[in-house]
Parts: C-alpha cells; structure tokens; sequence
C-alpha cells in the first residue's frame, strides 16, 4: 500500500490543529479535569480514531483498515500500563491534579516524535532484516512473562506495606546530579531563575520522567503493532489516535485504577500472544507454508482478553467491598 505524501501532510496538520485544541480550547490553564469532562473527552479522541478508521477503509480498503483498528486497540491497551505510572509519577513529585494535564500534554508532544523514530527504526529493520521478526516476537513473549513476574513481586510488596518512590528511581537521581534542582512549585513553571542561576523545578523532573516511562513502554508497544501491519502510514496514525486520547483516560479513571486488579495480567498475556503470533507467522511466510493467524482472529482474542479482565476485576471489586461491610 503506497501512501502519497497528500496523505501524510493532511494527517499532521490534524495532529497540530487537535493538538491546539486540546491545549488552548479543551482545558483551561489551572483547570481540574473532573471525571465527566474527562469522560465525555476520551469519548471524543475514541470517536475521532474511528472515523479515521473509517477514512481508511474508503481510501485503502478493508484490510488495513483492520490493521488500523487492531493496532488501535493493542496500542491503547497497553498504553492504559502508562497510567498506573503516571498515577505514582505525580503522587511521588506532589504535582497538583491542576497542573497535571500540562505536565502530560507536552510529555505526549514529545512522544509523537520518538514514536515516529521508533516506528520508522522498526520497519527499516525488518525491511533490511527479515529475522528481527523473531527477535521481536522473543522480546514480547519474554516482557509479558517478566510483566507477570513483576506484577507478584508488586503484589508482595504492598502486602508487606513497601510504597513505590519515583525519587528513589536511578534515573532520576541521576537527573538531579545533572541539573540544579529547586523543591519550589509556588509557580507552575519548569524552570526558574533564582539568583541569577536557572534551577529545574519538580515539574520538569516530572516531565522528563514521563517521557523515559513512554520510551520504556514504546520498546514494548511497537513490536507489537509492528505484528499487526508494517506500513508506515497505519502503524503511525494508530499510535498516535491512541497517544492523543491518554490524557482524557488518564483523568477519567485516576480514581479506579486500582479495580483493574486483573488488567495488568491480560496486557501480559497480549504480549504473549502478539509474540507468538509474529513469530509462528513469520516462520511459516519464511517456510512457505499456508498458516498464517489472521488480523481479525488477532483482534478478538485482544479484545476477549480486555473484556474478560475487566470483569474479572469488577466481580473481585465486588467481593471484597462486601467482606469490608461485613467485617464492618
């Protein structure tokens, strides 16, 4: 599928006229995002990506407009991992849910460029090299079990009372070596100038961190839309519909978070699964054999596996809400 650069001149001028939007029309500086404006703006980004989707099935057709929906979905799923650090992020440098959205808007603007470096290194690779797929689908299949590994070892530690510190975290240690920090959020700035020295404050800190978190997550996410397509255009406009909208979702279930119990583990096994996929497909395309797991197939086991982990956290929410009542 060749994609005239019409195409992609069009989709980045929707990108900077949604992004202005959401900036200067959408929130207002200092504004608390409440959950049902939040609500009501994740409905807009979600109903936006489908009429794209839709834009894509009549100019290209129904397959790719399947792999834009697929990617869609992968890419928002396991972008909904980015808010459970986004939550701790905030809570470790005490930045005020009125300042929040801009924290996050400029740490999405910075990841629409390196998903665009990612995405392109990734294509590039597989183009040149045919067996990076294996690499690839290896690197899934083992990040979904660590995932697994991580979330027990996460399940031990609030058992025994241990609270996670983003200030403790290597990397930004290393930040505060590297700029002149000041603890001063009097101001909503991410520098200032204090005797004539220019200090970072805990915003950009926050900022910065925020940023590595999405590279940390995109070395995972790309792989896995990768499985799904390898054109350029439905890669990249998948990623970013699904980037646009986080900060709505982020503001709209800041507060359930922890009902998700079970969600953490259906993102592992996509992981899983999306691996195994590329890889079993790969090697059948390099073998000449017929077997291919098809888009759709892909799809609705995602989708299974969302569904069910959902409801699997509700009914757990559920039970332990009436053994406190009881206990009470």
């Amino acid at each position: 599928m060749i994609i005239s650069s019409a195409f992609w001149i069009g989709f980045l001028i929707l990108i900077v006229v949604l992004l202005a939007l959401d900036m200067f029309v959408f929130h207002k500086k200092g504004e608390v995002v409440n959950v049902k404006k939040a609500l009501w703006l994740s409905l807009f980004w979600i109903s936006l990506a489908l009429l794209f989707n839709l834009f894509v099935y009549i100019f290209f057709g129904k397959e790719p407009a399947l792999e834009f929906f697929t990617a869609y979905v992968i890419e928002k799923s396991l972008s909904i991992d980015n808010l459970f650090v986004f939550i701790l992020i905030f809570s470790s440098f005490k930045i005020h849910p009125k300042y929040q959205h801009d924290v996050l808007f400029w740490g999405i603007l910075g990841a629409l460029i390196f998903r665009a470096i990612f995405i392109f290194a990734g294509i590039a690779l597989i183009e040149r090299f045919s067996w990076v797929m294996y690499l690839f689908g290896g690197f899934l299949v083992i990040t979904g079990i660590k995932m697994v590994i991580d979330l027990i070892k996460e399940k031990e530690e609030k058992q025994s009372g241990e609270v996670k510190d983003m200030n403790q975290s290597r990397f930004v240690i290393f930040l505060r070596k590297i700029f002149p920090m000041t603890n001063d959020m009097s101001e909503h700035r991410f520098f200032q100038r204090i005797g004539g020295r220019l200090y970072a404050t805990p915003f950009f800190l926050a900022l910065l961190v925020i940023e590595m978190t999405d590279l940390v997550f995109a070395v995972d996410s790309i792989p896995a839309v990768l499985a799904v397509s390898t054109n350029m255009f439905i890669v990249y406009t998948s990623n970013i519909f699904a980037i646009l909208g986080l900060r709505s979702l982020y503001f709209a279930l800041r507060g359930v978070m922890d009902y998700f119990f079970y969600l953490k583990y259906a993102l592992s096994a996509i992981l899983i699964f999306i691996g195994g996929k590329m890889t079993l497909n790969h090697y059948a395309h390099e073998s000449g054999s017929s077997f291919q797991i098809a888009t759709n197939i892909s799809l609705l086991i995602i989708l299974v596996l969302i569904v069910v982990s959902i409801l699997a956290s509700i009914i757990r929410s559920k039970q332990l809400e009436r053994i406190q009542i009881k206990e009470n």
